[in-house]
């Protein structure tokens, strides 16, 4: 069954319940503000990493209600006549600024800002919601792997882990956050990122043997492979890798038992053989704990699979959509636990002479404080009545933001143990 690009129904049932009653009463065309934002970050993290905003973006401008949408929607009740009428002609010509992606976000940061009616506004909320919570749930535990790697090379492989769409966003969001490539081949064809794969254990098993196996490989991706070495006995695997391949072996992989032990022993061993070119490559079950506690093991990358594409513990960033002003008054949720700012937002980062971010300054938006020298914005353009903003970052530029903003961090932020958020947030005028 083919499938619409449509991402209309990729939402909740109530936004249109609201969207129908507000036609009804007269509130519908009310110019509204929303904020994306979390009230707090998952535990363990210091930041956040913003992540998604293209393919929200992207989601924005396929938001369309065709005729197919419009007649599912009419022959299960949804929506009335009305309410369909106004779905036909339905394009977002409102205005979106938000955090670039690769930008480090803290608690309260306005990680998106959506202005427009609150028909045409209301109706994205979930779309946005589940593109950016997931996405930048991924993003920093992406992110965190790369700081415990230090350096080494990490390849995402987690695609027969989650769903086949999710797979491909995950690949995405982690070459954002500095992985090498990924297994993803979909990924590399949508988003231009290198994708990279050998073999696993059942291609040692349809062969009579492991040099066999091995032979096969190496005809057909040449000496510079990686060759999985642990089906049967990894010392012998490695004897019979090297020769086979020669000392130009391109590199081994472990991908069970005690990785840093093993490690060690496959490095001395190749070294022993003359393959001191020869990398060595971990992967099962890695995390960023367990990247870290690898670092003084002679590894050269790792493969980085369920962890990733599960947000490492933390699968969703605790983002909201909220209300927050309603024909320039500002409106604010006082629920308990579940409170929210009104009025429109931004946000500045302050930082030393050194480099070293020390605050994120949110602020409203008639009340911009005084910018020190070393200051700067951090929402950008996103959308413009309705059409995307000139210049927006591309992924690589994206990826390198991300790389620049760690370093700003102070060196407990880095850290992968329980603590405050990396740098406190200041609320002025919100």
């Amino acid at each position: 069954m083919l499938m619409s690009s449509s991402t209309a129904l990729l939402t909740d049932h109530y936004e249109l319940t609201m969207l129908a009653s507000a036609l009804r009463d007269g509130t519908a065309h009310r110019e509204c503000t929303f904020e994306v934002f979390t009230r707090r970050l998952p535990n363990g993290r210091r930041y956040g990493v913003t992540g998604g905003i293209g393919r929200v973006l992207d989601a924005v401008q396929n938001f369309r209600f065709g005729e197919a949408e419009i007649a599912q929607l009419a022959e299960h009740g949804v929506v009335d006549e009305l309410t369909s009428e106004w779905l036909r002609d339905y394009r977002f010509s409102g205005q979106i600024d938000g955090y670039p992606e690769g930008e480090l976000f803290f608690p309260g940061s306005p990680l998106l800002t959506v202005r427009g009616t609150f028909a045409e506004a209301v109706v994205l909320e979930t779309v946005v919601l589940s593109i950016l919570n997931h996405d930048s749930a991924i993003a920093a535990a992406a992110a965190r792997m790369v700081s415990a790697a230090n350096g080494r090379r990490i390849i995402e492989m987690g695609s027969r882990r989650t769903h086949e769409e999710s797979a491909v966003s995950a690949a995405r969001i982690a070459y954002l956050a500095g992985f090498t490539a990924t297994s993803n081949l979909e990924a590399g064809r949508r988003y231009g990122i290198p994708t990279t794969g050998t073999a696993a254990h059942a291609f040692t098993l349809l062969h009579d043997s492991e040099q066999s196996a091995f032979e096969s490989q190496i005809a057909a991706l040449g000496t510079g492979t990686t060759l999985l070495v642990d089906t049967y006995d990894i010392s012998r695997g490695i004897d019979l890798a090297v020769q086979t391949a020669g000392t130009g072996l391109g590199a081994v992989r472990i991908d069970s038992g005690d990785v840093g032990v093993l490690a060690r022993q496959a490095r001395e061993q190749l070294d022993r053989l003359g393959a001191t070119n020869t990398r060595v490559v971990v992967s099962g079950d890695l995390d960023e704990y367990a990247i870290a506690s690898l670092r003084a093991e002679p590894v050269d990358g790792y493969g980085v699979g369920t962890s990733l594409v599960t947000g490492s513990g933390a699968p969703t960033a605790e983002m909201v959509y909220k209300l927050v002003e309603v024909d320039g008054r500002p409106v604010a949720k006082r629920s308990s636990h579940k409170e929210s700012r009104g009025g429109r937002k931004a946000a500045i980062r302050r930082y030393k002479e050194t480099g070293t971010a020390v605050e994120e300054v949110v602020y409203g938006v008639e009340a911009e404080p005084a910018l020190g020298p070393h200051d700067r914005h951090l929402q950008i353009p996103l959308i413009r009545d309705g059409k995307l903003a000139d210049d927006l970052p591309t992924l690589e530029q994206d990826r390198e933001r991300l790389r620049r903003a760690l370093v700003t961090l102070p060196w407990e932020g880095l850290k992968l143990s329980n603590g405050e958020p990396a740098i406190p947030t200041t609320f002025l005028g919100a």
